[in-house]
């Protein structure tokens, strides 16, 4: 009986300590929101109706304010189950404003059956390997299926969460130069319609974090870095814990587009000192692969070293945090290192990891990543015999990888991989292959 009270008691502390420290890192109005409300509950119960009124009106603004329906709804309840008490408002005035919020907190909760029912849609259509299908009709079915068609195009943050669907269903197909022109006509469509008000400021910052990461995506390193500089504006201007949640996103896509610009040193000094900060998991790894790029880039292959060595996680925990992908970027990254640092043995080693896991995952012939496998058997060749580089034929291999950079549907993170293997062909400085390649015109960047 002792262990089952001390666990409901440690169980009843943790609990305590989880909504008190969510209540702290949650920057949204909702937040304050759910506060006041909370206050107000415990100053009923302790029959100060007065000042329970008082909290009750200032939760009822600042929701209202924010468009924060779901918690407004939850006032007006409470309001309304108080009404009895002389401190109250007439009870016809708070059930005339109830059913007006009803409206729209309905519509809220329409929209985020929406959302689930089109994230389903898609994994299914991938799933029967449709991943082409028509998204646009499975976006329109559900849309008016729920009546929301003209929700989307007057609320920001149904339209980043609708944005954040569709740049989910571009990415699998890779098509960042479609998406890129659509989420920036959304936006600018909104913005002059009906504007961005402070209730917004969440789902503006989402959505120009959206732009300057697909501008980036399609090469428009300068454009990003525009869109970047409004981010940031707002980000100044705007509440500390909105702020302090995304610097980390901003800071990294603009390291990420300064690299691209000839600025690569600022990169390294953007993220050498957002690692200090205190950041989640994601973010850490995020940025630590991040600085071991620039660091590459910029020929320092021992920082570069140390830098993915201080990740200090397994293969098993990255992909379970960050993916299949980021696990596979960060291996060819440091066998690259290790052949840079004349350690052949040791990038021989991380080449038969990367090639065992492909083949284990996705079958002998590597699936999706078969121009990975046919990328590491030239960078197999070149670590048994740096010479060969040099030959005809295999400059004429490197050329026939297959959609291993082809512009606009492949990830930049490939394209520094590749031009890593060219700059070994060519004897030019790595940095400056990669540039010329990310800036090549709108054609196959390869001799």
């Amino acid at each position: 009986m002792a262990y089952y009270a001390l666990r409901k008691r440690l169980l009843r502390h943790l609990l305590d300590f989880l909504l008190l420290r969510q209540h702290q890192q949650d920057p949204t109005a909702a937040a304050s929101v759910r506060g006041l409300l909370t206050l107000a509950q415990y100053l009923f119960e302790a029959g100060i109706d007065r000042l329970a009124w008082g909290t009750l009106r200032k939760a009822e603004k600042l929701a209202r304010t924010n468009e924060q329906y779901e918690q407004l709804n939850a006032v007006y309840n409470l309001q309304i189950a108080r009404a009895h008490s002389p401190h109250a408002d007439p009870l016809d005035d708070i059930i005339r404003q109830r059913n007006l919020n009803k409206k729209d907190a309905d519509e809220e909760e329409r929209a985020n059956i929406a959302d689930s029912l089109i994230r389903q849609r898609l994994r299914q259509a991938r799933v029967k390997g449709r991943a082409a299908e028509s998204f646009d009709e499975i976006l329109q079915q559900v849309l008016r299926e729920y009546d929301l068609q003209e929700a989307f195009a007057r609320r920001p943050a149904l339209l980043l969460r609708l944005m954040s669907i569709t740049r989910a269903a571009m990415l699998v197909r890779r098509d960042y130069a479609s998406f890129a022109p659509f989420v920036m006509r959304c936006y600018h469509l909104m913005e002059k319609r009906h504007g961005f008000r402070p209730a917004h400021r969440e789902a503006q910052l989402g959505l120009l974090l959206m732009i300057a990461h697909a501008l980036y995506r399609t090469r428009r390193f300068a454009e990003s870095v525009e869109y970047l500089e409004q981010l940031r504006a707002l980000l100044e201007a705007g509440p500390r814990l909105l702020r302090t949640a995304m610097w980390p996103r901003y800071t990294f896509l603009l390291a990420a587009n300064y690299a691209f610009l000839r600025r690569n040193s600022e990169s390294i000094v953007l993220l050498e000192a957002v690692l200090r900060l205190p950041l989640s998991p994601r973010e850490e790894l995020t940025g630590r692969l991040g600085l071991g790029f620039h660091y590459f880039a910029e020929g320092q292959f021992q920082k570069a070293n140390q830098t993915l060595q201080a990740i200090g996680r397994t293969d098993h925990y990255c992909e379970q945090e960050m993916g299949i992908e980021w696990v596979i970027n960060r291996s060819m990254g440091e066998m690259l290192i290790q052949f840079e640092l004349g350690n052949a043995d040791l990038a021989h080693n991380r080449l038969r990891a990367i090639e065992r896991l492909l083949k284990e995952r996705f079958g002998p012939g590597g699936g999706g990543y078969a121009s990975v496998l046919s990328y590491l058997q030239l960078v197999g060749e070149l670590i048994d015999d740096p010479a060969t580089a040099r030959c005809p034929a295999f400059a004429t291999r490197l050329h026939d990888i297959p959609s291993f950079v082809s512009l606009g549907q492949e990830d930049l993170q490939a394209l520094s991989f590749y031009s890593w293997l060219r700059s070994q062909v060519t004897g030019q400085p790595y940095y400056s292959v990669l540039l010329e390649l990310a800036h090549a015109p709108e054609s196959d960047p390869r001799p």
